[in-house]
């Protein structure tokens, strides 16, 4: 029984880590189907194509993968037809929220999106009513930075190099994104780069309690297929 039992939990363990990577796949072919569909299928001359194809390498999406979801979006293997949708909105304690999606049915992800800030407390706003409070930033991360290489960075204009314990983010213009990412790529550093959205000021949660109702919205929005992106101006305590 008790290796029976380990087995079952083994199996329920996999199955669960499957289907996770699966819809992190899932959410990897959108936004490569996406980038390709509106800028077409050469990464050499579709920055947006070339993120979104390197994020997919990082999660070792695999190439067959990665070429089945360009050629679909370029008319070689059938339509796809996915619509860009950004929710604005204030999760739990009053924190600003910015949901970016890509769908094949704006009325059922906008429906879907909304009830889940309404379960949680919160509600969705109307365009722009959050998104003056974040600013559009490139964000390219890394293991570590070299003293020469962050005064190259700052030369090439990064306009911040943040460190924690775990790695190095450098932050910059968005057009100056890709000579950021052609730099580590250049010195053979491993670094993943994005545009993403910074808060220009924070907001401060005042306990644990109100840390873990915000992290039950984003990992309820992160698990939804149609979310690409969450952004929100929360700090912790």
């Amino acid at each position: 029984m008790s290796g029976h039992s380990k087995w079952a939990t083994t199996h329920r363990a996999k199955s669960a880590v499957d289907s996770k990577r699966g819809a992190v796949f899932t959410k990897l072919t959108r936004a490569i189907s996406s980038a390709a569909r509106s800028g077409g299928g050469n990464p050499e001359s579709n920055f947006k194509l070339r993120l979104a194809m390197d994020q997919a390498r990082a999660a070792n999406m695999p190439k067959d993968n990665i070429e089945r979801a360009i050629a679909k979006a370029t008319g070689q293997g059938g339509d796809v037809q996915l619509e860009a949708v950004t929710y604005e909105g204030f999760g739990p304690h009053g924190v600003a929220v910015i949901v970016e999606c890509l769908t094949d049915n704006r009325n059922r992800t906008s429906h879907e999106i909304r009830h889940l800030f309404e379960g949680r407390g919160g509600h969705i706003g109307t365009p722009g009513s959050v998104g003056w409070q974040f600013e559009r930033t490139g964000i390219v991360t890394t293991a570590t930075v070299s003293p020469d290489d962050e005064l190259a960075l700052i030369d090439l204009g990064a306009s911040d190099i943040r460190r924690d314990d775990r790695e190095v983010t450098v932050l910059c213009p968005p057009a100056q994104l890709e000579a950021v990412r052609k730099f580590f790529n250049s010195r053979g550093v491993a670094a993943e780069a994005k545009l993403g959205l910074l808060p220009k000021e924070t907001k401060p949660l005042a306990s644990e309690k109100e840390v873990a109702d915000l992290q039950t919205l984003l990992d309820q929005l992160d698990d939804h297929p149609d979310v690409q992106e969450c952004h929100h101006n929360a700090e912790s305590p």
